[in-house]
């Protein structure tokens, strides 16, 4: 029974911070990479598909994205596509290779971005905490119908908390990281 809880918690711990780690990935440094594509989609036929489906995304350089669609009536839908993102790239089609350059980032826009980070860091400790929370809860419910002892109840309490505190630590780490990543210019 409280295995089963502290393993249930411990997985959505971990998935909150594989959520994170692909939150921060979106987060764009002055580096390219081809995972800051991934969330744009491009009319296909009269879908939205993820531009990853219809185009092969590359690094020609640390700074240079490459997206070459499949078909050659492509380019301009997946050019356009990029260029009215969120991102505020400025993609240059060469042919039917579409360069998409990194601009390098002011110092402005670096701190803006650390706020952002620091906002999504404390959106994961407080899902942590709340996966705790509901823990501990499981716990107290399962020691009022008697079916753990009061040792054992305080003991997995301690082992949740002990579980909590690994998972803030690795969301403060990937923080740091990821400041260190958008400060280095």
């Amino acid at each position: 029974m409280i295995a089963d809880i502290k393993k249930n918690a411990e997985s959505k711990m971990q998935k909150t911070l594989e959520a994170l780690k692909h939150d921060l990935a979106k987060v764009r440094t002055g580096r390219a990479h081809t995972g800051l594509l991934d969330h744009i989609h491009v009319d296909y036929y009269g879908s939205p598909m993820p531009i990853n489906q219809v185009a092969n995304v590359t690094l020609v350089d640390a700074r240079t994205i490459g997206v070459q669609p499949w078909e050659k009536a492509m380019v301009a839908k997946v050019e356009k596509a990029i260029r009215d993102s969120d991102l505020g790239l400025n993609p240059a089609t060469q042919g039917e290779l579409i360069r998409v350059p990194m601009p390098p980032l002011t110092e402005e826009r670096r701190k803006e971005l650390i706020k952002v980070v620091r906002h999504e860091g404390e959106n994961a400790k407080v899902a942590v905490r709340n996966l705790r929370r509901d823990a501990i809860t499981h716990m107290k419910d399962a020691l009022k119908k008697k079916e753990v002892g009061e040792d054992e109840e305080r003991r997995a309490q301690d082992d949740v908390q002990k579980l909590t505190d690994r998972y803030v630590a690795e969301v403060d780490k990937l923080l740091v990281e990821k400041e260190k990543d958008l400060m280095a210019i």
